[in-house]
């Protein structure tokens, strides 16, 4: 497989990562047909591992995230600085924890956006609470999803 495919497979599931931060964008579709696209061009045994860990792991997250109370972004205060924020702090909370840190990324990042915003600890601690139980649960439910099967695409890539 050549370079510019790889690189746009890599396009592809980066758009699905800020798609999953985006309501509406189906960002988890993207990064499963990106791997799907690299799989049938590859057509090794550790592509094909990758594809079907990667569609069951999906399919179990749309579980987790129907069980989930529904997302309820109006009235909660949610906004792109923050999401922005809390995409952030999972991407890097995940490459410099490996993959558990994407979660206390994410919530740091959200947490700091709203410190940023009002000022005190107090006031920050109870508005990220509230972002979590509204949206912020199933968004990170899915957003670590699609992290695991990026880092392991990247992986299979790199040394595979």
């Amino acid at each position: 497989m050549g370079v510019w495919q790889l690189l746009m497979i890599a396009t592809v599931m980066l758009l699905g990562l800020f798609g999953v931060l985006t309501p509406g964008v189906p960002g988890t579709w993207l990064v499963w047909a990106a791997m799907l696209w690299w799989s049938l061009h590859e057509r090794t045994d550790l592509a094909w591992i990758l594809l079907a860990a990667s569609t069951g792991l999906l399919l179990l997250t749309q579980v987790i995230v129907w069980q989930l109370p529904p997302r309820r972004f109006r009235g909660v205060g949610i906004t792109r600085r923050m999401v922005a924020y809390a995409g952030v702090g999972a991407v890097l909370g995940f490459v410099l924890i490996p993959v558990v840190g994407a979660i206390p990324g994410f919530v740091g990042g959200i947490y700091l956006s709203e410190r940023l915003r009002l000022g005190g600890h107090g006031q920050a601690r109870a508005a990220t609470r509230t972002v979590m139980r509204a949206a912020g649960t199933s968004v990170l439910v899915e957003l670590f999803a699609c992290l695991l099967i990026v880092g392991a695409w990247a992986g299979a890539v790199l040394w595979g």
